[in-house]
């Protein structure tokens, strides 16, 4: 059994469609958790169509992943947000993964949709990120390996991902990829929308994740790790407007999470 795991705040623009995908999986050995973080629109509502395993919980999402994983029945964790939409097939091609190359965790490739430009702009910066190991980071995982590491920290409510993964990998847990891509539904994003989700989550990834793992943080803001060289040109010369204003995207996110941190 797979064990789907969604969390929500206010998640009524995109929980039907994420819920939707879940229920149309070509695997059928599926249980589906949702906690909500106290949402006051119809999140709840609309979950309760889906699955009658809804709960309440706070304050952010690790602590809503971690209650989800110790409620779940599966044998396999699929941990996500309600703003992702799965393929059809995703979960059969995990299942196959994992078990077929003995591993012990597996990374989800994303793709970023939605209307407008900057959605394009956001869409394009993600492309970099595929099959980078300090960026990529699994949602489906092994149930016995997850409580084995200790799930999610809860003192992180960004770079979480990026902390499970570091402790899988220095525990010697293995990370495997799949190969379909899940679509990640930014909605309509403007240039400060993106900076101010970034301010958010500033505090979280400078001051506890930075200080808890220096090196890999240190690696994870370098400009040739997130944008290696020779994908940049290919990327440039095929879409110049969108790795410019990519580039005036990351600067001004850079500066808002900084003034969080003075």
């Amino acid at each position: 059994m797979v064990s789907v795991i969604i969390t929500t705040k206010n998640s009524g623009r995109t929980i039907e469609k994420c819920l939707e995908s879940v229920k149309n999986q070509s695997y059928n050995n599926i249980e589906l958790i949702l906690v909500d973080n106290n949402s006051t629109d119809s999140t709840k509502e609309i979950a309760y169509k889906y699955t009658d395993k809804v709960y309440n919980l706070g304050p952010e999402r690790s602590a809503q992943r971690n209650y989800g994983a110790k409620i779940a029945s599966g044998d396999y964790l699929l941990i996500d947000d309600s703003d992702i939409y799965f393929n059809v097939d995703t979960i059969k091609e995990l299942i196959e993964v994992i078990e077929k190359e003995a591993c012990d965790a597996v990374i989800l490739p994303e793709r970023s949709i939605g209307p407008g430009f900057w959605v394009k702009v956001k869409a394009h910066e993600r492309s970099f990120y595929v099959g980078n190991d300090y960026i990529e980071a699994p949602r489906f995982i092994k149930k016995s390996v997850y409580h084995m590491i200790g799930g999610y920290d809860e003192n992180l409510s960004a770079a979480e991902d990026w902390d499970l993964t570091i402790r899988l990998r220095e525990s010697g847990y293995k990370i495997c990829r799949a190969a379909l891509f899940v679509e990640h539904d930014e909605g309509k994003m403007g240039l400060m929308g993106s900076s101010k989700k970034k301010r958010y989550y500033a505090n979280d990834i400078f001051e506890i994740y930075a200080k808890k793992h220096p090196e890999y943080f240190k690696m994870q803001m370098s400009v040739l790790v997130r944008f290696p060289i020779k994908k940049l040109f290919v990327n440039f010369m095929n879409h110049p407007i969108l790795t410019i204003t990519m580039f005036l995207m990351k600067g001004l996110e850079l500066v808002n999470s900084l003034k969080v941190n003075k």
